[in-house]
């Protein structure tokens, strides 16, 4: 039953969204959507009634402010016992119960949140407010998204002081750094596959009878995970991104060699993991790179192995299993196991291109003493390297950072066994090497980011934490340093010592942020904190816009909802670390932190129904049609996941840690045991050999 004091609180919150949502009144008022136009109980168009259930349901969380609530409310009442558009009204009803909840819940425990509401619904209910743009939205700010608030009035002093939160005074440098790259440096990077565009036929692809067979089959298969800008299989070869990140790669280190960084002989190790859309994909994933690589003219300089899904469970059942129940017993090893592999959402083949170092220096080249992770659509930009950060890549990780020790800003002890470079647009890099790749927002809102505008902790955040460059007294790069918690999918390594010790991972079931969600995982570890060592100057060249437009653009919904999708996850698994979520985001804030909320259902639900209502206002009805089929489905599943005390995400992570604590103490035994020169182990390690072997792609020019 809900009490005085709750339905009060709830008043606040309606009245909130209602000033999101109202009929625009003059120029003056900022959010241009107006929802009484967009319900329209009339439409039978498959998009007509997609809008109008949103519609719907945005008035009805406005409350009885807006004059059509009833009516709203009952349309999506009787939609619900509409066959075909059961789920998507569902869905919204669901949304309505959900954020009522989640705000009286969050209200009577936390006092100073509904007394910022109050205030909030008091300043928007005065029409003389309205016309005042910037403190319209830092009051909408206030209440959904605090991360952003001031950044804009303030931007020099909040990035100053994310600086000094940043800092590490350093008390050893380490005194084994990396000296040679190209031979104790494990290169790594993923591939993500996906169909042919839409329209064009298997059959007129220049691919060999056999992959086309199988993609015509991958055709008619459900899709099961969706990717920012997957490699459309077919590409024209300028626009392919295996090709161009490992040509690059080869590129940087034939420069390398003229500055005597690399002998003649040398050659880079790079493994390849493969993440596909389409189940049958992942059977034709080697065949697919092999055929590119070699109708290009092949690589001379680089060693490729390519992992599939089912290359990862060999390694899972003929050797890591074996391995953990010869030495360590244990009836479940191998299900826990099978954390190591790479289908599925991204924070899966990401752990494993880390995790498969550890693996590598134990089973083939022991001399391996880090791995770096490259984004394939970037590129070292060897000599703006040179001129303006005065070190090549190479001399880059040579760097004594990397390995340091030191204390944090709150006097912790901290080990800066990761290394974290930074990014420069392609089309930024003429102006300078140190121009962010995301700079602060100029422009007008659009309505869903005053609810969330993550643009902007990400741009104080590239500025702050990425751009930093060493030299002054006060931060010198030798005595101090910064660490970072803003990291890259790409341009980020970690030592395989530091690996080994802290065991980080991503949790398999994260398909945004995997690369920020890594240092989580080590985040309730007691004693020495592992964290990024920021190396200034080690950036690269980012030309994804360059040539993966079209796959970019195909996959811009799939992305948006991931976006959501990551508030939940997030969310959930940060009350999971830390039961004093203040406490854990201010360790992560502002960008890495502002995707842990103390509403997410809330925000996604308003962040999803103002995006759909703008696709809809913009005339992109078809685009608007397909976000909200699309997005009810996905954020119901995450909804369902992240639900309850013992919750399927926590039990999943809880599982996963273990399977990573069993995946490095299965090393560590192993190691031992080839050490006594143990034939059973001997003989698993020669296994191991044959079958990274198969993986191996010819890539030779002729």
């Amino acid at each position: 039953m809900t009490t005085n004091a709750e339905l009060k609180m709830l008043e606040d919150f309606q009245s909130i969204v209602y000033a999101l949502i109202r009929p625009k009144q003059g120029a003056a008022f900022p959010i241009a959507l107006d929802l009484t136009e967009q319900f329209d109980e009339e439409r039978t168009d498959k998009a007509g009634i997609a809008q109008t259930l949103n519609a719907a349901f945005l008035i009805v969380v406005a409350g009885q402010n807006h004059p059509a609530a009833p009516s709203a409310l009952g349309f999506l009442t009787r939609m619900a016992e509409s066959p075909e558009w059961r789920d998507a009204a569902e869905f919204y009803l669901s949304g309505i119960e959900i954020t009522d909840h989640e705000i009286k819940a969050l209200c009577s425990r936390d006092p100073e949140f509904a007394d910022r509401q109050k205030t909030v619904s008091t300043w928007l209910s005065k029409k003389e407010n309205l016309g005042k743009r910037q403190e319209v939205t830092e009051h909408f700010w206030s209440v959904f998204f605090p991360e952003a608030n001031s950044l804009r009035t303030h931007w020099n002093e909040h990035a100053e002081d994310l600086r000094k939160k940043r800092i590490v005074a350093i008390t050893q440098l380490n005194e084994t750094p990396i000296t040679d790259p190209a031979r104790q440096i494990l290169f790594t990077s993923n591939v993500l596959l996906t169909l042919p565009p839409a329209p064009q036929s298997a059959n007129a692809l220049l691919l060999s009878e056999d992959l086309r067979k199988t993609l015509r089959l991958a055709k008619s298969e459900p899709q099961l995970y969706w990717y920012d800008h997957p490699i459309q299989i077919g590409v024209v070869p300028e626009k392919n991104e295996v090709l161009y990140g490992l040509r690059g790669l080869e590129d940087a280190l034939e420069f390398e060699r003229t500055r005597g960084n690399a002998t003649n002989d040398a050659k880079l190790t790079c493994l390849l993991s493969v993440s596909v859309t389409h189940p049958s994909l992942k059977t034709i994933a080697r065949s697919y790179i092999e055929e590119e690589l070699t109708k290009a003219g092949g690589l001379h300089n680089i060693d490729v192995y390519v992992f599939s899904e089912a290359d990862t469970r060999r390694l899972v059942d003929d050797i890591l299993a074996p391995a953990a129940i010869r030495y360590l017993g244990g009836a479940d090893s191998q299900e826990l196991l099978t954390v190591f592999g790479v289908d599925g959402e991204y924070g899966r083949h990401y752990s494993f291109l880390k995790a498969i170092a550890a693996f590598w220096q134990i089973v083939m080249e022991p001399e391996i003493k880090a791995t770096f992770k490259i984004d394939l659509d970037q590129v070292f930009p060897q000599k703006e390297l040179v001129e303006q950060a005065g070190a090549s890549a190479f001399e880059h990780f040579t760097t004594p950072l990397w390995g340091a020790q030191g204390f944090d800003s709150e006097g912790r002890p901290i080990e800066l066994g990761l290394i974290a470079g930074a990014l420069v647009n392609e089309g930024d890099i003429g102006e300078s090497l140190f121009t962010p790749d995301v700079g602060a927002p100029k422009r007008d809102l659009f309505p869903d980011e005053h609810v969330f505008f993550s643009m902007l902790p990400q741009a104080l955040s590239t500025e702050a934490e990425m751009m930093t460059r060493y030299g002054a007294l006060a931060l010198d790069g030798k005595k101090t340093c910064i660490q970072r918690v803003h990291v890259t999918g790409g341009t980020n390594g970690i030592l395989i010592s530091s690996l080994r010790r802290h065991r980080p991972f991503t949790p398999s079931f994260l398909g945004r942020a995997e690369d920020q969600a890594y240092i989580f995982s080590v985040y309730p570890n007691p004693g020495v904190k592992l964290a990024y060592a920021h190396k200034d100057g080690l950036i690269m060249r980012h030309d994804k816009k360059a040539f993966a437009q079209e796959a970019i653009q195909s996959a811009h919904i799939g992305k948006l909802l991931g976006d959501y999708v990551r508030i939940l996850f997030f969310s959930a698994y940060g009350s999971i670390l830390d039961d004093n979520i203040s406490r854990l985001k201010d360790s992560f804030d502002p960008f890495t932190g502002c995707f842990i909320s103390k509403i997410p259902a809330t925000v996604v639900y308003l962040r999803f129904a103002l995006k759909a209502a703008s696709f809809f206002a913009e005339g992109q009805d078809e685009q608007g049609l397909a976000f909200i089929t699309d997005g009810a489905r996905r954020i119901a599943t995450a909804l369902e996941f992240v639900q309850g005390e013992d919750s399927p995400l926590k039990r999943q992570y809880v599982k996963e840690r273990r399977g990573w604590d069993l995946y490095y103490d299965t090393l560590s035994v192993l190691e031992d045991a080839l050490t006594e020169k143990d034939h059973f182990a001997l003989d698993l390690r020669q296994k191991a050999k044959l079958i990274i072997g198969e993986c191996s792609v010819y890539t030779r020019g002729q």
